[in-house]
């Protein structure tokens, strides 16, 4: 029924594709429309509809529960990469991916340039690393010929981010052709990619890749459904920033603000928490990326950054406990993972950690209390088909200890009268009964500025 006086209640839902009209079928082609998933909800509970969402993307697209330890590497030349997969290999890391401003062009497939990156590439492998790249499509300008056309002006210009390359262009196409050539010659495992199509609308006649405007949009989202599609039947890891999940990507940012990263250290370590929070909600923890800038990004001065490392020891691992502890793979920008022998115990301490609970903090998480600076806050995480059940993860972040009378709540770690908390630092066990709601009352005590966690069984 419809109650609203301008018949704006939804109450139909239609599914159709927007843009498309005017796609004409060649000899021997394939037309699939939108397909849409539907999920049926049991409740209006904001957690459980979440585990729903996430255990549904668990099943529809398994490869996103892939979640390789990378880092981020600002890199100038060839021996600097060689130089951090040997750190990688002796701290537990897993892969890199050269980032944005680094030497590696992806676009060049020249035979040196091939061979370069493939040598690279074999040497990380022999160390069982793996390597891959940053490419960027969006948010750059190419030709008059090859950027998207305004409709309106028929100009170049008026895409989602200014100018933009149209992907059924020679140049889209191009795009796409050698980026899979250069990673399947040289063996690349990641692929980053950085302003994937988004969705412009092209009103160029004369693009090899599409008829007009009518069926440029699908067109164009074709050909990056299938550069995805390639990547993932070939074993290549997908870091993006569009939901293309359904279609082979594998992570895309957790969501944040790129100039939070200007911001004081003490200011990231409470945002990095609340983006754990909202964006674990309807992804996996291995669906989302964070940011740890190692060296300036954007903007902020030395009060932002980690280097050099060793003087922020203790803000460097409180960072990665905060993304590992939450099972969520962050970007560690910069040129190294360590750069004294204090600093690399330390990373290869939290990574050793990381890896003994990786079960369990790659499990669903329970949302406790967002961080805000002024209490304590946390999450659970959670699955009733492990040995460890349950991973409590609270932090303080006051300048004093604090004791804090904190109700756990334990439905979902399918444990019913009891629940068995442990606390691997104290190595203190405790049996809790839970109540009638399945929560168990536990006392803590959280260090100023620090964290603690418990296993449960």
């Amino acid at each position: 029924s419809q109650v609203n006086y301008n018949y704006e209640t939804p109450c139909v839902l239609e599914i159709y594709p927007e843009k498309s009209p005017g796609i004409e079928l060649q000899p021997g082609e394939t037309y699939r429309s939108v397909r849409t998933c539907e999920l049926l909800m049991d409740s209006y509970d904001r957690e459980r509809r979440g585990l729903a969402i996430r255990r549904m993307y668990r099943t529809l697209a398994p490869w996103t529960t892939q979640n390789p330890i990378f880092m981020h590497l600002i890199s100038q030349s060839d021996q600097q990469v060689r130089d951090i997969v040997d750190q990688c290999a002796e701290t537990g890391y897993e892969g890199i991916i050269l980032s944005f401003g680094s030497h590696c062009n992806m676009e060049d497939t020249t035979a040196a340039n091939i061979r370069r990156w493939k040598g690279l590439a074999d040497y990380a492998h022999s160390k069982n690393i793996l390597l891959g790249s940053y490419a960027l499509f969006s948010s750059r300008r190419i030709s008059d010929e090859d950027d998207v056309i305004d409709p309106k002006t028929g100009r170049p210009g008026g895409a989602f981010f200014g100018n933009a390359p149209c992907f059924g262009s020679r140049w889209g196409l191009a795009f796409a052709e050698k980026l899979r050539f250069f990673m399947r010659e040289t063996g690349f495992d990641i692929f980053e990619n950085d302003g994937p199509y988004p969705g412009d609308v092209c009103a160029s006649t004369s693009h090899p890749g599409h008829k007009n405007l009518d069926d440029s949009q699908w067109r164009q989202m074709e050909i990056q459904k299938g550069l995805y599609h390639w990547c993932n039947e070939n074993g290549v890891y997908v870091n993006a920033p569009d939901w293309y999940f359904l279609d082979g990507t594998h992570k895309i940012a957790i969501g944040y603000r790129e100039v939070n990263f200007s911001l004081s250290r003490a200011q990231q370590k409470i945002l990095n928490r609340q983006n754990i929070f909202d964006g674990t909600w309807e992804k996996t923890p291995s669906m989302g990326w964070g940011f740890v800038p190692l060296t300036r990004y954007q903007g902020g001065g030395p009060e932002a950054v980690l280097e050099p490392l060793h003087e922020h020891l203790a803000d460097y691992e409180q960072l990665m406990v905060q993304y590992y502890g939450a099972g969520v793979q962050a970007c560690y920008r910069g040129p190294r993972l360590y750069d004294t022998e204090e600093t690399k115990k330390m990373v290869q301490r939290t990574i050793a950690w990381y890896k003994q609970n990786r079960d369990i903090l790659n499990s669903d998480i329970i949302h406790l209390r967002r961080a805000d600076g002024r209490d304590w806050d946390g999450i659970l995480h959670v699955n009733p088909a492990l040995e460890t059940k349950g991973f409590l993860l609270l932090y303080n972040p006051l300048k004093t200890p604090i004791s804090r009378d904190i109700r756990v709540p334990l439905y979902y770690t399918g444990l019913e009268e009891t629940a068995v908390i442990f606390s691997p630092e104290l190595y203190e066990e405790r049996v809790v009964k839970m109540n009638r709601n399945y929560e168990a009352h536990l006392r803590v005590d959280i260090p100023a500025e620090g964290w603690v966690y418990y296993l449960i069984h």
